[in-house]
Parts: C-alpha cells; sequence; structure tokens
C-alpha cells in the first residue's frame, strides 16, 4: 500500500496524485492521472505474464518451467479457496474471482514498483464493488424469482427499509473498505517519506513489508472472499 520511492525526490509530503495530461472532450476538462497510469501497468504486466504462461503450455515437448509451475500452483490455489468457499457452486465463477484477486494483488504490491496503487483511488475499487453487487443481485433474482423481492419485507414488513439499505450497502461497505485500507498505507507512507526525507534510507522499507505486501495480501483475500459469500448466499444450496 505505500507510495514507493518515487517520494524521496519530493520536497513534502507527496501522495502521488498527479494530473498528468488534460485535455477536453465534449466540453469537459479531463485529465490523465497517476491513477490510470497505475491500471495501465498492473494490466500490461498481467497480460504479460499470461502470453508468456499460454506460450509455455502450448510447448508440450519440453519439461514444465519454473514460471509454469508457479502458474499452476495459483491456480490451484485460486480454485481452492473458490470451492472451499462456495462448492460447486463456484464452478462458474472461478475466473471471476481469479481475475479479480490477480488484479487487486498486483494493485496492491504495485507501491513496491513505485507507483501509486491503482486500489488507492475510489474511482478503482468502487466499480469492482458495483460488478459483485450486479453478480449478487442477477443470481438473486434468478434463482428466487419473485422471492428476490419479497424476501426484503421478511421477517416483518417493517423491515423493508433495513433490508434495502443492507443490500444496497454491499458495493459500498466492499469498495470502501478496500480503499481505505490501501489509501490509509499510502498516505503514512507518503507522510515519512515526505517529512522524514533525510532519514528514510533503508528504515521504511519494514513498514513497505506491512503496507505493500502483508496488508495488501489481506485486503485482495477479504474482498474476494467477501464477494464470494455474498454471491454463494444468493445461490442455491449445493448438494
Amino acid at each position: 500500500m505505500g507510495t514507493g520511492l518515487g517520494i524521496l525526490a519530493a520536497d513534502g509530503p507527496d501522495f502521488m496524485i498527479h494530473g498528468l495530461v488534460k485535455f477536453h472532450l465534449f466540453g469537459q476538462e479531463l485529465w490523465l492521472t497517476t491513477t490510470h497510469v497505475s491500471v495501465l501497468v498492473v494490466c500490461v504486466l498481467l497480460i504479460i505474464f499470461a502470453l508468456i504462461v499460454r506460450s509455455k503450455l502450448r510447448d508440450t515437448e519440453g519439461e514444465p518451467g519454473t514460471l509454469q509451475n508457479i502458474a499452476e500452483m495459483v491456480v490451484e490455489a485460486l480454485d481452492g479457496m473458490v470451492k472451499g468457499s462456495m462448492g460447486k457452486n463456484g464452478i462458474p465463477y472461478r475466473n471471476y474471482i481469479g481475475t479479480l484477486f490477480l488484479f487487486l494483488i498486483v494493485s496492491n504490491l504495485s507501491g513496491l514498483l513505485g507507483l501509486r496503487p491503482p486500489t488507492a483511488d475510489y474511482g478503482v475499487t468502487l466499480p469492482l464493488g458495483v460488478i459483485t453487487f450486479i453478480l449478487i443481485q442477477y443470481n438473486n433474482i434468478r434463482y428466487n424469482k419473485v422471492g428476490a423481492f419479497t424476501g426484503l419485507f421478511k421477517p416483518l414488513p417493517i423491515l423493508f427499509p433495513i433490508n434495502l439499505i443492507g443490500e444496497i450497502a454491499v458495493p459500498f461497505s466492499l469498495s470502501l473498505r478496500l480503499f481505505g485500507n490501501v489509501v490509509s498505507g499510502t498516505v503514512i507512507m507518503g507522510l515519512l517519506y515526505g517529512l522524514l526525507s533525510k532519514f528514510a534510507i533503508g528504515w521504511p522499507g519494514i513498514l513497505h513489508i506491512y503496507f505493500d505486501i502483508f496488508s495488501g495480501c489481506i485486503q485482495t483475500y477479504v474482498f474476494c472472499m467477501l464477494s464470494m459469500v455474498f454471491i454463494n448466499d444468493k445461490l442455491p444450496e449445493a448438494e
């Protein structure tokens, strides 16, 4: 969750929120920011990794290399996580949860590369929460039919406002939890590098281990696990 070594050159605290290119579209002023660049870098890294692994898998003549073994372990671990949480219901959602997990983990760890983590921007975490919310409600209506709406009035009709708020709050809960944890780490590291830049040689790496690696991995796991729990709650029980 850190902001990376790019802060060392700053005269004061720098949280790496910068507008890089300004342009106009339909009379509106728009900016290409550091967040857009970070998202692009993360996506490119994942695509390159996927292409390399794909080429290795096509090579059936040679023995599996280290990269292929790592990729297979990651896939098996993600499959195990989805099956452990959702059972047979999780089979159609392995690709979504796997993609979500990889994007979040690389985004959260991108601070180690000197980037501003994309997940430190609410404009990134909110759409992820909305996508999960759409899947939840899609399955709710698909399997529960009218019960998806009548369930809001149970166990008592007077509880309808509370039940409705509980459903609507899901994407905000998911996105704000992830955003808050990542941006707090970014702010703390920015303050340390900016205010203590003369002394910030070496020892902040210990804090990067927590904010970038430990907390970043935990928040990735929590977001994916909650997504699976919420989706599975609307699905019929697996036999």
